[in-house]
């Protein structure tokens, strides 16, 4: 997932072409800064986030959810994650996912989460996810280079409803043609094994 920061801004910029008009419906009647997924339109990035800034779209694809179907195979999912800002020193994330089948057709709901990512000064990741399910996880990390990040799960904390999550690992970057890839591992019996992992391109920003 790693390249060159020239690499990577010829790319966004040759996808801009096509998601560079796109961005977060807005509703104008709020006296506060409005979302923006689009770092042309809006408030300005906080400086604080400069090394967060590729992620910052609305990123649209589909992913396998490793052992998690029926009898404990694979599934497949399309997922929507949104990374936008209101240009406080914080991102928004939130993701939608569903089942679709062999042609791509929904299914079902799978997965929804909404949290925040801040960076310290000394690039230290925090990552605060809410899921619906009832689960609520704090992911510390750093970035790997300047269009990939890795976090681990500090804390985790569930519902009484909620299903049992352990420990996790996530490694999120953009790969060589601009896509948003991510791969998710959590512990199973103590070791690491991977669970999600989805290839998004950009639809916003």
């Amino acid at each position: 997932m790693t390249r060159s920061g020239n690499e990577a801004i010829e790319q966004a910029a040759s996808i801009a072409e096509t998601t560079g008009s796109r961005n977060l419906p807005a509703w104008g009647d709020l006296p506060l800064p409005a979302d923006t997924a689009n770092l042309r339109e809006g408030a300005d990035l906080h400086p604080g986030l400069l090394a967060l800034l590729p992620m910052v779209g609305v990123w649209r694809g589909s992913g396998v959810g490793h052992g998690l179907g029926d009898d404990g195979d694979d599934l497949t999912y399309a997922e929507q994650i949104i990374v936008s800002h209101d240009g406080q020193n914080f991102l928004n994330w939130q993701t939608r996912s569903w089942t679709v089948d062999n042609r791509g057709e929904f299914i079902a709901p799978l997965f929804r989460e909404t949290g925040y990512w801040r960076i310290s000064e000394d690039d230290s990741i925090e990552l605060l996810v809410a899921h619906a399910e009832g689960s609520i996880e704090l992911f510390y990390g750093k970035p790997l280079s300047q269009t990939a990040w890795e976090v681990a799960t500090d804390a985790l904390v569930s519902s009484a409803s909620a299903p049992k999550l352990h420990g996790a690992k996530r490694l999120y970057g953009l790969a060589e043609d601009g896509a948003f890839a991510y791969v998710e591992e959590r512990l199973v019996d103590g070791e690491l094994a991977p669970r999600l992992s989805a290839r998004l391109d950009r639809y916003a920003g």
